[in-house]
């Protein structure tokens, strides 16, 4: 191969194009930015830090993440940016040296049963091309292998026009294979609906029967059932007939005439099924939630043994393996099984599966499945699957921003966490990773510390530099950075215990424990070792258990702390009562909204492919109420100024004099125990931090009735400086004679506990044992597991 030469001669200095080596920031002010200017150098790790809400994601995300894809997007055609997202261009007077930006953040992934790892990572695409190639039978084209794709036929006839008033017929026909069990139609599970809680059989459609949330008597979906012409209104539903039975709980749509307009009934359980079972539970009001949980069952399909294919898609095998069997392997033995595969027919596509199956273990996810459902990941495994494409990935000079990447991560994980950050830094990349954990801020070539507090008194850059500076910077951080929890020199005597038997779900081996009562309890292990399994999946439901999950909140820009927490009912209702008029006139989502804005506050103008422009409401001044309203005022204030009090003045506030509302202040107490006095109570949940929803969500919980709290990952999105107030929180619930079990990998929580629960030694089928129970000092003292280990290593033993 021949090669061009080259004259060797002294280069008269630096290229130009060698000087673009930082991410410069001027002026940004997004959400809580208070003019925050920085430089950012380039293919570098750069780790930010603060306490949560001090401003980090609004820097990273919002302002230098959201600007590259803008600019992105803005180099297609006006027809394509016209089915993109219009993303407005955040608030910053100068952004240079932004290269493309890929975000991968902790976002849970879709919830569709049909969305597993395997779709999300194409590990199954892939496994579904070699089937087609090399499965015996021989059963079609990779769509036979697909649970997203049903069978299809059909045949018929068209008429060929051939001039001269000639025509003639063809017959054709169409078929399509798919993978899809038709039972439950590719979920893996079908849904059984108990009819005792839909309505109450021994009253008649007159008398309103219907249990099911929005189904009221003088409703129209009601009014469709008893005016459809189907049923006696005043017949009680328990003497309906075999064929009114069937019209009232299955029949297919039809039309139907009331009061002259033209309607479509349906019967009961499609409807259902149409309206509620389809949606994905976690986006549901708490009502219907409630009521979903109440009445459907969900079991494993009896047709598909809840492998969501077909039989004939999973009687096609390679050696004695099917597609099914395949899936439901961890990933990290199907890794081996698809190396002992030698045909150099697929060669390519071996290759690239073995990479992406590789990935997965390497980022340490071996013990999933590919059929295991994305939407039951956690935030952790979820953030980890979105990095499998890039790990591979030829692209240099990409921003990667990171989420808090240790999130779910034992600390025997974290190191692999830390060498794959490290590793695409080392291609060439820039590394932007928000994070609060010691360990991941430790590898960081740069720092950058935002605060000093949170939410407005936050937004400014205090330090940024080495680790060492930091150390040295009396920043909140630098002074947190090197604390370490004491293990208690005492711990709590349980009141009782609540016992566990034979627990097998998902890799359990069998557990029996005994879970003490009256005491903090933390169950730790490596992730994938059966946490979740134990504490989620074993105990009954019967003993008033209170879970709070790592589910993340949902809502849209009108959606505040107020409505979230349910504090806006018992102010709406002392409004209300101290003025004589109706609590809706002081929602700005009914009655009193602002006739201009609908109680936005902002006026939307959307200007198709460009940005939408907001601008605030100039008849209510942004303050989403109409003028009327505001009149109205309740121990000197209105309501629109009450929902811009900071939490800590608004408990002051309805906690004495005129304002006085105990159930209001009650509410206001709890978010102002869990850390969050700063929030204003109208807030967007929008712009919240992820740490801040955390702990909004706690708060609200700990109103729960319930004598046993379970609290899966309370660290998530924390400061090493909130670690201290949330323990003191689990000190005063366990005070209070709760009992309090916590899974967590935070070592502060595992020393605090007086009593652990580890789970492992492994992941997957290498777990699901107990390997060590006791107190945290016979943990360090014993040093026999990962966790002990760690544990001891943290508390300096």
């Amino acid at each position: 191969m021949s090669k061009a030469t080259t004259t060797d001669r002294q280069s008269p200095g630096p290229h130009v194009a060698d000087s673009h080596d930082v991410i410069r920031v001027h002026g940004a002010r997004e959400n809580n930015l208070r003019d925050v200017s920085i430089e950012i150098p380039k293919r570098r790790l750069t780790v930010f830090t603060g306490v949560s809400g001090s401003g980090k994601s609004s820097l990273v995300f919002d302002t230098i993440a959201a600007e590259s894809q803008r600019l992105i997007n803005e180099t297609y055609s006006a027809f394509l940016q016209g089915f993109m997202p219009n993303l407005a261009r955040p608030e910053v007077d100068v952004l240079d040296g932004l290269t493309t930006a890929i975000a991968v953040d902790q976002q849970r992934m879709g919830s569709d049963p049909r969305s597993t790892v395997g779709t999300a990572t194409d590990a199954n695409a892939m496994l579904r091309i070699l089937f087609s190639r090399l499965g015996t039978p021989h059963i079609g084209p990779p769509g036979a292998f697909s649970f997203n794709t049903a069978s299809v036929s059909a045949s018929g006839g068209f008429t060929v026009d051939r001039g001269a008033d000639k025509t003639k017929t063809e017959k054709v026909s169409f078929s399509r294979t798919g993978g899809m069990c038709t039972h439950c139609e590719g979920r893996g599970t079908v849904s059984d609906i108990d009819l005792t809680q839909l309505y109450d059989d021994s009253k008649s459609l007159s008398e309103d029967p219907f249990t099911i949330p929005t189904y009221t008597g003088d409703g129209w979906v009601v009014r469709v059932i008893a005016e459809s012409g189907f049923f006696d209104k005043e017949k009680p539903i328990r003497e309906y007939t075999k064929k009114e039975r069937h019209d009232f709980l299955y029949r297919e749509p039809v039309k139907v005439k009331i009061n002259g307009v033209n309607l479509t009934y349906e019967g009961l359980i499609p409807k259902l099924q149409k309206s509620f079972l389809s949606k994905d539970r976690e986006s549901m009001q708490p009502h219907i939630r409630a009521f979903v949980d109440r009445a459907v069952t969900f079991t494993r399909c009896p047709d598909c043994d809840g492998t969501r294919l077909s039989e004939l898609a999973r009687s096609s095998k390679i050696g004695e393996v099917n597609i099914a069997d395949a899936c439901a392997m961890e990933i990290r033995d199907l890794a081996e099984w698809v190396r002992g595969l030698d045909e150099p027919s697929v060669a390519p596509l071996l290759t690239k599966l073995r990479h992406t199956l590789d990935s997965l273990v390497e980022i340490g996810l071996g013990y999933l499945s590919l059929d295991r459902a994305s939407g039951t990941l956690s935030g952790g495994e979820a953030q980890r699957t979105k990095m499998i494409r890039h790990l591979g990935s030829s692209l240099t000079d990409v921003t990667y921003v990171f989420d808090e990447p240790s999130i779910g991560l034992h600390p025997h994980d974290i190191q692999r966490m830390n060498n794959l950050l490290l590793r695409l830094r080392d291609k060439g990349n820039t590394v932007l990773v928000v994070e609060h954990k010691p360990e991941t801020i430790a590898i960081a070539d740069h720092v950058v510390d935002l605060g000093p507090g949170a939410g407005t008194a936050g937004g400014t850059v205090c330090f940024e530099g080495t680790l060492e500076g930091l150390r040295g910077s009396g920043t909140v951080t630098g002074r947190h950075l090197d604390d370490r929890a004491k293990i208690k020199a005492t711990v709590r005597k349980p009141t009782g215990a609540l016992e566990i038997r034979g627990a097998s779900a998902n890799n359990l081996q069998g557990v029996d424990v005994d879970i003490p009562l009256g005491v903090l309890t933390v169950v730790t292990g490596v992730a994938g070792s059966g946490k979740s399994s134990l504490v989620h999946g074993s105990i009954p439901a019967e003993v008033g258990v209170v879970a709070i999950d790592q589910t993340p909140i949902r809502g849209s820009r009108r959606s505040n702390p107020a409505t979230y927490t349910g504090l806006a009912d018992p102010v709406r209702k002392a409004f209300a009562k101290a003025n004589g008029v109706k609590p809706a006139l002081f929602s700005a989502n009914s009655e009193g909204a602002c006739p201009t804005c609908n109680g936005a506050g902002v006026i939307y103008t959307d200007l198709a492919i460009m940005q939408s422009v907001a601008t605030p409401c100039e008849e209510c001044e942004g303050r989403r109420f109409e003028a009327s309203v505001l009149e109205y005022r309740l121990g000197g204030r209105d309501i629109s100024e009450v929902l811009a009090m900071p939490v800590a003045e608004a408990e002051e506030f309805f906690g004495s004099g005129e304002a006085r509302t105990p159930a209001a202040h009650k509410i206001l107490q709890r978010l102002a125990d869990v850390g969050l006095g700063y929030l204003t109570l109208g807030q967007p949940l929008t712009t919240l931090s992820g740490g801040e929803r955390q702990r909004l969500k706690l708060a609200t919980h700990m109103g729960d009735k319930g004598g046993v709290y379970v609290l899966d990952e309370p660290t998530t999105g924390l400061h090493l400086a909130d670690v201290e107030q949330l323990l003191g929180l689990l000190d005063r619930l366990v005070d209070s004679g709760k009992s309090v079990i916590v899974i967590e990998h935070h070592q502060a929580v595992m020393a605090h506990a007086d009593w652990i629960i580890d789970l492992g030694p492994g992941a997957g089928h290498d777990g699901g044992r107990i390997v060590f129970e006791g107190t945290p000092a016979d943990l360090v003292e014993a040093r026999s597991t990962l966790t002990g280990e760690h544990l001891a290593a943290y508390v300096g033993a």
